[in-house]
């Protein structure tokens, strides 16, 4: 396993970057707030089912 080199993962800090932009017009705050929806779900289906390592399904 690596160190960590007291930096932020590069993936999340783009997408701090993106999240916090603001709108300049209704249509793109629309689509801000739906990707902000989309990764939210995303994340719920992440974590919606513990791994069992013992019961794998086939």
């Amino acid at each position: 396993m690596t160190k960590a080199k007291g930096t932020a993962d590069k993936n999340l800090s783009n997408v701090v970057e993106t999240l916090e932009t603001e709108a300049v017009n209704s249509h793109q705050a629309q689509q801000l707030q739906q990707d902000k929806n989309d990764r939210r779900h995303q994340d719920a289906l992440n974590h919606d089912q513990p791994t069992d390592l013992e019961h794998q399904r086939s």
